[in-house]
This record gives C-alpha cells, sequence and structure tokens, in this order.
C-alpha cells in the first residue's frame, strides 16, 4: 500500500489509492466508528476520482494540480497503517489519534464540500479533451462558415468616425507599449469609445501585431458563464455547461493561456461598469504577446494606464452635424452658423448627440432648427442620472417626436442594453398594445433608426413580405436605451405605464415587496440573472397588456401571477444564456381571455405543453432557437378546441426539429406557417392539404428539404411559397400549376429545382431568385405573358449570432 501512494504523484489512479486504504480502514478494529466514517467520506469521492482519472489517461497529464488531495490520501493511509498497530485498550494512544482521524476525515470533506475545484478540474478536462479530438472538425466548420465561430469577432464601425485620427495614433501607441499589458479607455458614453477601438481592430497595423483580435461586450451586469462559452465556441470548442462563475474563471484563464502560447492575442472589453473588476482579473493572465483594451465610462488604474477621449473639437463637431443634417432648405449662411454653433453648444461634442440631433433636422426647414435651438435653450435639466450632460443633449429630440413615435420609442427601455432584438419582437409588442399593422410597426423602427435613435440592420435581402421581418434586427445605444426608461419614470412607481423589474441573486426590489395596491403598467419587462431560483414574489399587474421577460438561466419557472394578467395580449421569453433554457408553468397562463401572441427564443419547451393550453384568443405562436425534443407526430390533440383563432406559427433556428409535428397540420384556422433555418428538417407531412385557410408557406432556409409533398397543391388559398436558400430542393409539386391562389414564389438559391411544365397555368406568377434560379424561368417566359421575374443577389448576413 505504501508504494501505492508513493505512485500518486507519478500517475497512480485516485480511485484505486482510495479504494485500497478503504478496505484497509475497514480492518482497523481500534478505531471502528471513526474509520467506518472516514471510509464513507472516501466512497463518496470515488466517482469524482474515477472521472478525474479517466480525464488525465486520455490526455497523458501530470496529476500536480491535485497535490493536496495526494497529500491527503497519504497522510490517511499512513495513519490507518498507524492505527492498526494500536490495540482497543490503549486509551492514550486512541485519544492522540482519534484526533488526527477527526482531521483526516473534515480534510476528505472540505474536498467534498467545496468540489466545485473537482467540478472544475472534471469540466475542465472533459473541454479540454474535446480540443484534443476535434481538431479536424472545427477546421471543416471553421471552412465551411459555421455561423457559430464569429462569436467574438470585432463588429465593423457602424458610425461615421469623425474625429478619431488622432486618438487612434495615440491609443495604438499605448498598446503597442512593450511595458503596457492593458489599456482602458475612458469617456462618458456617447463620446466614441466603442466606435474607436472597433476602427483599432480592423487597423491594418493592429491586425499585423495580433494574430487573434477578440472583441467582448461587457455591460452593467456581466454573465461571465455566457463571455467564456462564446470564447469556447467562437475558437471551436465544444462548450461543457459551468457550473457557476468561478468555474467559468477557472476555464477563461486555461483557454487564454492555452491560445496565448501559440497566438499574439488582443481581447477587447467593451463597456465595463465599475463593479466589474473581478472580470478584468480573470483576463489578466500571463501570457507573451498578449494586451487587454478596456472601455468604460470610468478608471481602473490598478489595471491599466487610462486613455481618456476627449469630445470632438468644434471643428469636427461641426463637420459631423453637417454630415448627418446634410443642407438645410434655407440659405441664410449667417444665421445657419449661429444656429450651428447654439446646437454645437448643447450637443458638448458628443459624437451620439450630434449623429441624433443632425438626423432630426435632415431637410426640415429654418423653423424647426431655430424650434430646436429654443427647446433646447428652455430644456429642464435631467437629475438624478449617471451622465445629465449627456442625457440632456438628447431629451429635445426626443421631445420633438409625435406622441405615437416617441411611445414605440419609451417602449425600447422595455429590453436589454447592448443586445440585438430581432425586429418581429418589436414589431408585436407595438401591434398588441397600439393596435397598428405590422408594417406600421416597421414604419415607427425605420422612423426612429432615420434619427439615430436606435439602428435597424438588416440580414440579408428585404425580407418583408407578409409582415415577416425576421431579417432585420435591432440594436441601441445604452444611454439612449437609459434616456427611454428615464422618461418612463417620471410617475410614481404604480402609476407607470412602463415597469422594469431587475432581479439579481434572488433578490427583488423593495417596491415588489409592497402589495397594498396593484400596479397600473401596461407594459411590464421583468429580467433575472443566471443565478434567478424562479423563486417569485406574488405581485398583481391587472393593467398588462404586454409582458416581456429576459431570462439568463438553464431552468426557468414562468411567474405565477400571470394567471391574473386577464388583459395580457403579448408575452415574450428571451433567453440570453449559450444554451437553451427549460422552460415550465406553462399552466400559469392557461385560458388567458386575450393573450393573442406568444413569443418564445432560446428555449427548451414541449410543444405538446403548446397544445394543451387552452388559449382561445391566440393568433400568433413564435419559436426562435428553441429545442423541442420529443414532438409527439402521432399524438390525437384536440387544436380546434384549445387554439380556435391561432393564424400564424413562425419556427425559425429550431435546429433540433426534423419533422413537423402533425398536430399542426389540424390548425384549420392557419393562414401562414413559417419554417425558416431548421436545417434538419427533410420532409412535410402529406396532410398540409388540411391546411385549407393557408395563405403564406414559408420554408426558407431548410437546406435538407429535397422536395414539398404533392398534397400542398391541394391548398386552395396558397397565394405566396418562399423556399429561398432551400438548396437541397430538388422539385416542386407536379400538379403546382393547379394552385390557382398562387400568385408569388420565391426561391433564390434554389438553382438545382426542377420546375414542372404545370407550373405554366399560373396566371399573374411573381417570382423572386438570384440569377442561377433564373435560368430555369426562361423556357416558361414565352407561354407565360404575365410572368415577371425579379433577380436578387443579397448575402445572408449571420452577425446577429454574435450577441446569443
Amino acid at each position: 500500500m505504501a508504494a501505492l501512494v508513493g505512485g500518486a504523484a507519478l500517475g497512480a489512479p485516485f480511485a484505486v489509492l482510495l479504494d485500497a486504504i478503504i478496505a484497509e480502514a475497514k480492518k482497523v478494529r481500534a478505531f471502528k466508528s471513526l474509520f467506518k466514517n472516514l471510509a464513507s467520506t472516501m466512497e463518496s469521492l470515488i466517482p469524482i476520482a474515477k472521472e478525474i482519472d479517466s480525464m488525465y489517461d486520455k490526455l497523458d497529464l501530470q496529476k500536480k494540480e491535485l497535490k493536496d488531495l495526494i497529500d491527503t490520501i497519504g497522510r490517511a493511509q499512513k495513519l490507518v497503517r498507524e492505527c492498526s498497530q494500536i490495540w482497543w485498550f490503549d486509551i492514550y494512544s486512541k485519544s492522540r489519534y482519534s484526533s488526527k482521524i477527526k482531521k483526516i476525515d473534515q480534510d476528505f470533506l472540505r474536498f467534498l464540500q467545496i468540489n466545485i475545484q473537482l467540478l472544475i478540474f472534471e469540466n475542465l478536462l472533459k473541454t479540454m479533451c474535446s480540443m484534443k479530438s476535434v481538431h479536424e472538425k472545427i477546421d471543416r466548420m471553421r471552412s465551411g462558415g459555421n455561423q457559430f465561430t464569429d462569436l467574438c469577432s470585432a463588429p465593423e464601425p457602424e458610425r461615421v468616425a469623425v474625429g478619431l485620427n488622432r486618438p487612434l495614433m495615440e491609443l495604438k501607441e499605448k498598446l503597442f507599449d512593450d511595458g503596457t499589458s492593458a489599456v482602458v479607455v475612458s469617456a462618458p458614453p456617447g463620446c466614441g469609445k466603442t466606435t474607436l477601438v472597433t476602427k483599432l481592430c480592423h487597423d491594418e497595423q493592429v491586425k499585423g501585431k495580433f494574430e487573434k483580435i477578440f472583441f467582448i461586450v461587457v455591460s452593467k451586469t456581466p454573465n461571465v458563464r455566457l463571455i467564456v462559452q462564446k470564447l469556447l465556441r467562437h475558437n471551436g470548442y465544444e462548450v461543457p455547461p459551468l457550473v457557476n462563475k468561478q468555474e467559468a474563471i477557472f476555464v477563461l484563464k486555461k483557454l487564454l493561456k492555452l491560445i496565448g502560447e501559440n497566438s499574439s492575442m488582443l481581447v477587447v472589453l467593451d463597456d465595463v461598469w465599475v463593479g466589474a473588476e473581478s472580470l478584468l482579473d480573470a483576463f489578466a493572465v500571463e501570457s507573451p504577446n498578449y494586451k487587454i483594451l478596456v472601455t468604460s465610462r470610468s478608471e481602473f488604474p490598478s489595471f491599466g494606464p487610462t486613455y481618456s477621449l476627449e469630445p470632438l473639437k468644434d471643428e469636427d463637431a461641426k463637420t459631423l452635424l453637417i454630415n448627418w443634417a446634410g443642407k438645410p432648405n434655407f440659405s441664410f449662411s449667417s444665421e445657419f452658423e449661429d444656429l450651428l454653433q447654439k446646437i454645437l453648444k448643447r450637443c458638448n461634442g458628443f459624437p451620439l448627440a450630434i449623429e441624433v440631433v443632425g438626423s432630426s433636422l435632415k431637410g426640415k426647414s429654418l423653423s424647426s432648427w431655430k424650434g430646436l435651438a429654443e427647446k433646447w435653450a428652455k430644456g429642464d435639466k435631467i437629475v438624478n442620472t449617471p451622465h445629465p450632460k449627456v442625457l440632456e443633449c438628447f431629451q429635445p429630440s426626443i421631445d420633438a417626436l409625435g406622441t405615437a413615435l416617441k411611445d414605440c420609442f419609451l417602449d425600447m427601455g422595455s429590453f436589454l442594453e447592448d443586445q440585438k432584438i430581432r425586429a418581429s419582437t418589436i414589431c408585436d409588442l407595438w401591434v398588441e398594445l397600439y393596435r397598428r399593422g405590422e408594417y406600421d410597426a416597421l414604419a415607427n423602427l425605420e422612423d426612429l433608426s432615420s434619427q439615430n435613435l436606435l439602428k435597424l440592420v438588416t440580414l440579408g435581402r428585404n425580407g418583408h413580405e407578409d409582415g415577416f421581418f425576421n431579417e432585420y434586427m435591432v440594436t441601441q445605444h445604452d444611454i439612449l436605451r437609459k434616456l427611454a426608461i428615464h422618461n418612463s419614470e417620471l410617475e410614481e412607481i404604480p402609476e407607470r405605464k412602463r415597469l422594469n423589474l431587475e432581479i439579481q441573486d434572488d433578490t427583488f426590489p423593495d417596491w415588489c415587496l409592497d402589495l397594498s395596491q396593484p400596479f397600473k403598467a401596461r407594459l411590464l419587462s421583468i429580467c433575472t440573472d443566471d443565478s434567478f431560483s424562479s423563486e417569485w414574489v406574488d405581485m398583481d399587474f391587472p393593467e398588462v397588456e404586454a409582458l416581456v421577460l429576459n431570462i439568463s438561466t438553464l431552468n426557468y419557472g414562468l411567474p405565477g401571477f400571470i394567471a391574473k394578467m386577464e388583459k395580457l395580449k403579448l408575452l415574450t421569453v428571451t433567453n440570453h444564456g449559450f444554451f437553451p433554457a427549460e422552460v415550465s408553468n406553462f399552466s400559469c397562463f392557461r385560458s388567458l381571455p386575450n393573450l393573442r401572441r406568444i413569443r418564445l427564443e432560446k428555449a427548451s419547451i414541449s410543444l405538446l405543453d403548446v397544445t394543451q393550453l387552452r388559449l382561445p384568443s391566440l393568433e400568433k405562436l413564435s419559436m426562435v432557437m428553441c429545442d423541442f425534443g420529443e414532438v409527439y407526430y402521432e399524438l390525437e390533440i384536440d387544436i380546434s378546441g384549445s387554439l380556435p383563432r391561432l393564424r400564424e406559427i413562425d419556427i425559425d433556428y429550431c435546429i433540433d426539429l426534423d419533422e413537423l409535428p402533425f398536430w399542426i397540420c389540424k390548425v384549420v384556422s392557419l393562414k401562414k406557417l413559417s419554417i425558416s433555418n431548421c436545417n434538419k428538417l427533410a420532409t412535410l407531412p402529406e396532410a398540409m392539404s388540411n391546411l385549407r385557410n393557408l395563405e403564406v408557406l414559408r420554408l426558407r432556409s431548410c437546406i435538407y428539404l429535397s422536395e414539398l409533398p404533392e398534397s400542398i397543391t391541394g391548398l386552395g388559398n396558397l397565394s405566396y411559397l418562399d423556399v429561398c436558400d432551400c438548396i437541397g430542393l430538388r422539385r416542386l409539386p407536379l400538379q403546382i400549376g393547379g394552385m390557382q391562389k398562387l400568385k408569388k414564389i420565391s426561391m433564390t438559391k434554389c438553382g438545382r429545382c426542377e420546375l414542372p411544365d404545370s407550373i405554366r397555368d399560373l396566371e399573374n406568377l411573381e417570382v423572386k431568385c438570384d440569377e442561377e434560379t433564373e435560368v430555369m424561368w426562361e423556357r416558361f417566359k414565352p407561354v407565360m405573358r404575365n410572368l415577371t421575374v425579379h433577380v436578387e443577389e443579397c448575402k445572408h448576413s449571420l452577425n446577429w449570432l454574435k450577441n446569443l
């Protein structure tokens, strides 16, 4: 046995060592009770010890990291051997050794009680095993442009870079200094910190110096586990769940050292707030040719030297304002110059303020320019905010919005900062809150975007036919979000139309605990962090019409007080964690009389749960990046009784969906069925012919779909068929010509799809496609006089996935 322990440091299995000690301990009669407890403790360690042994064997690593455990095992072996020589009646020796046995037991228990360290090793080693075994697979993924390996790349600068040449040069000098490992770029919000560092990341000198450049948005409440998971996936490694923050930091340090051994590296941590010092420390690892660049509203002198980004100089500020405002509709040069100076004085050189003001003045008359200057001169101060001077710059532009558009701007405060939001999520919200059409909602987004109060980004082609807005993403600067929240908080909490509830570490704000009166909010946003236990406080929101839930945990129970929201029209659940969250307690909104739209993003759900909700008013069901598990294809479901008014189903990026659930084919009320980016979907059921009211069928980017069932020719009301990017599609149904109401087909990137002869029977057909697909339509043009073929050539961007 001594040989076994002596070999521990040389690689002997932990489990074998523990088994041997346990067997010997059970033979010692003088300390039977104490050694029984010790043996029990060591037995608890064996499963984890076996896992560690297995991983070390695969990786051929030394066990130096577990020196403390090895030492404890060695002391236990020595103690058992010595105690085996003591007689049961030797009271003095028994007293002396009893304390030693208890100490060993406590040391083992400490390992179990803080076995997070063992779990760290276990998960880390699993990750490292994956690193070692999937290199070829990773190379294939990268060469194929896998969408998830670009999560931490520096974005392209979105803003016009005026006045940044000198700061860029000075920042590079600091960064290239061999004696500097970290630099903090500090300035108030809206000064262009992010624009500067993104411009730096794309600078040729910087790219020449650093082989690896990682760009990470931190924000006010950083999710460390999510940051590390994105870094792992970005670098092509399989992603472990990561038990908690401590494990994430441990894996992060190992990952950075692993990358730094072979590459020069720059990590940009954007938008770091006071209180995130532990995160900065986690990134500060000793590695050659490794630099960290931080942007923050604060300084972190203990972390690294500060580069203070100053507001724009007068001439640069004027250039930027004219760039955004354009040429005015009046020609009084002296008066124009005077107005410019008044406006610029109020903007204080903040680029974001200048952009917003300039956009709001573009194409406006002299009176509009004068009116804005007068409003600013009389404007009230914004107090009790971190940066009142900055917010003051924007307030006149918000006040100038019409009532309807201002309401839409204020609603944007309900979404998390520094996130890409699907335009369809926001449009659903406005449709239900203000009873407007979907195109009106999109027009509001475009109006706010035209005034630089948010950014509306298209992912490629303008895919907004028939209210499909999944091709658009929305972002908003956090200072504009703060302004929206500020304007929503001018009334007392119970009286507000919009409420934001943030729950950190299971701690609710004090106002939630005052149940003396109900709240009058129409829009409620609840944000929970990745440690939330789903232990809810009972609250009463009888006026809520729209509920926005921002979640981060792997398991999330919906709040029971939803059952009392009888006016609720819209529920949207957006998971900001890395893995799909298992969402439960759907029964809380069963039978809500006015619930019209449910939207679930990155959730793990059972489609069977959805069908049992019995929602008499539900019109639209959207599921994005969801996991469904078993979908019960053959189960008989009374869908017409449970969801009698369901008009639209939208399924997007649900990668485990390999077959359409049969119950969907029984939703005879359905008018729009959209299934996009579901790569495993290979076939559609023949029973789709039951959808006699279906007007729009979208099967976009379902790459393994090889054919459409012949039965869909029985969809007598279908007017629009979208099969764009279905690159595996080999043919359209033979009798498609019988679908006389079919007026539009979108089939970009379907160059291998066979067109049947019957298609010539379709009158007034409009086709959207690419150049390759257009060739197939040439033979039909002479016999289809009213055929219109539009050629579109767009790149489909997946950059929005960086923030998932």
